[in-house]
């Protein structure tokens, strides 16, 4: 869990720096993307479930 909470805090201080930087944000921006990156994530977790 202390992972999960330290890469939710990295993204939310990257998405604050990119936005007063006035960078392009390095991610999706729409929750259709997000959503093809999650898939993408699933689908290489299930295949690597089904080999082992």
């Amino acid at each position: 869990m202390t992972q999960h909470l330290l890469a939710l805090s990295a993204g939310f201080a990257v998405g604050i720096l990119f936005s007063w930087l006035r960078l392009p944000l390095p991610a999706p921006p729409t929750l259709t993307g997000i959503l093809g990156a999650f898939g993408v994530f699933l689908g290489s977790v299930l295949f690597h479930t089904l080999i082992s």
